[in-house]
């Protein structure tokens, strides 16, 4: 996987919708729902990062759960592997939220609520 390449498009994505550039190392975990893998829409959320994550959540498909066990953890290097379209919105600082739908449509937008945790 050519890191560099998905760094390249995250800086592309920040700059397109205004936000600063805060990378997902490849080595950070995320929280992914792996149950929900395949659905669409594909929804992801960045709260702060803090001890080795990055803050992200992401789900795919129309149900959210708030269950302790629908997200699993995972380090980015795998998600750029298991979900390639959203390699490009890792990049986005704490605070945006995401929503992708087959590829084509894509909403991005801050969310100010998700500082607070």
């Amino acid at each position: 996987m050519d890191y560099s390449k998905i760094e390249l498009s995250q800086r592309a994505l920040c700059s397109q919708y205004g936000a600063s550039f805060v990378q997902t190392l490849p080595e950070e975990k995320l929280g992914f729902a792996l149950g929900t893998a395949g659905l669409k829409p594909i929804n992801g959320l960045r709260h702060p990062a803090s001890a080795g994550t990055s803050g992200w959540y992401i789900w795919c498909g129309q149900t959210f759960s708030e269950s302790a066990e629908f997200f699993d953890p995972l380090h980015a290097s795998h998600i750029y592997a298991i979900v390639p379209d959203i390699g490009r919105l890792l990049g986005l600082p704490a605070g945006y939220r995401f929503l992708l739908l087959a590829g084509e449509y894509l909403d991005v937008w801050y969310d100010e609520k998700l500082l607070a945790v």
